[in-house]
């Protein structure tokens, strides 16, 4: 992550972008890491060795964001987002360390992510009560095969005026033509891509099969259902999978953008080439894609 803000900022000198005609959106809360995996493995480590190198605290905030902006050679964030609810630190620090980073000018706007709804709304009330400055967007898992959001967050950020951005629209690769992979890099370093894999155990003997396994078994099966009527329809419009996935992600009224992450150029030319923006889907394709979707545990959020 760190190196691609670097990345990021040294394409933005080199091809003369203005700072102005570009939104650079970072979150904070994890440990810096330079390398695939650091992350994970500093999470490994016990409580005192992660004390003050993480989190939602004051220090912490105004530390990373300063070094946010050193490697990304700019003096000022547009969406500086939390990573995640932080159960160590009262939230009543971070909003108040978050609109003072705001009232200097280092950061425009400020944004959540992946938690409950009632942690969300706690959040926006206590700024509210202070005076401090509110989140204006939620970046939270939606996608066709996990729709538990639909049940609080987005009714919750479509009454307070809060942008969605989702991450994670194609469920890591399992909503497109391809399917998802379990051998990529990403696949085996990036602990956020797991929550996707729905394998459950092959034992024979019944006995042996966990609760676990069953709700995996069902999850997959539900997988399959739906990845049988999202392939149906794309088919029909003769477009990638991928296209159809994210129109659906689109046509939420809370919905601003989702997350692409990819790999290859390719994968960016299927799921976006400016397709899935113009794509409409009529209400029967849009009944056809959520049929088979069964509720679900919850996914996606870490604290």
């Amino acid at each position: 992550m760190e190196l691609r803000k670097k990345i990021l900022g040294d394409f933005m000198r080199e091809h003369g972008i203005k700072r102005t005609e570009i939104v650079v959106a970072t979150k904070v809360n994890f440990q810096v890491g330079e390398n695939a995996g650091d992350q994970y493995a500093f999470a490994q480590l016990p409580a005192f060795a992660q004390a003050n190198k993480r989190g939602l605290s004051r220090k912490y905030i105004f530390e990373a964001v300063d070094a946010s902006l050193a490697r990304l050679g700019t003096d000022y964030i547009d969406l500086y987002q939390i990573h995640d609810w932080d159960s160590n630190t009262p939230i009543e620090e971070t909003i108040e360390a978050l609109h003072d980073l705001v009232k200097a000018g280092k950061v425009r706007y400020i944004g959540a992510s992946s938690m409950y709804a009632w942690q969300f709304a706690k959040a926006q009330a206590v700024a509210e009560r202070n005076g401090w400055t509110k989140f204006v967007s939620m970046q939270n898992l939606v996608n066709l095969a996990y729709r538990e959001e639909e049940c609080e967050m987005l009714p919750l950020c479509r009454d307070m005026g809060v942008g969605v951005i989702p991450w994670s629209p194609l469920a890591g690769g399992l909503l497109s033509d391809k399917g998802k992979s379990t051998t990529s890099l990403r696949a085996q370093t990036d602990v956020y891509h797991s929550i996707h894999v729905t394998e459950a155990s092959s034992s024979s003997e019944a006995a042996e099969v966990s609760d676990e396994d069953r709700a995996k078994a069902i999850v997959a099966a539900t997988d399959d259902r739906i990845l049988a009527a999202l392939r149906k329809v794309a088919a029909a419009r003769g477009v990638p999978a991928s296209q159809i996935a994210l129109a659906w992600v689109l046509a939420k009224p809370e919905v601003l953008a989702p997350i692409i992450g990819i790999a290859k150029v390719a994968y960016l030319e299927d799921a976006v080439a400016v397709a899935a923006l113009s794509i409409t889907l009529t209400a029967d394709k849009t009944a056809a894609l959520e049929a088979p979707y069964l509720p679900t545990a919850v996914r996606g959020i870490f604290d």
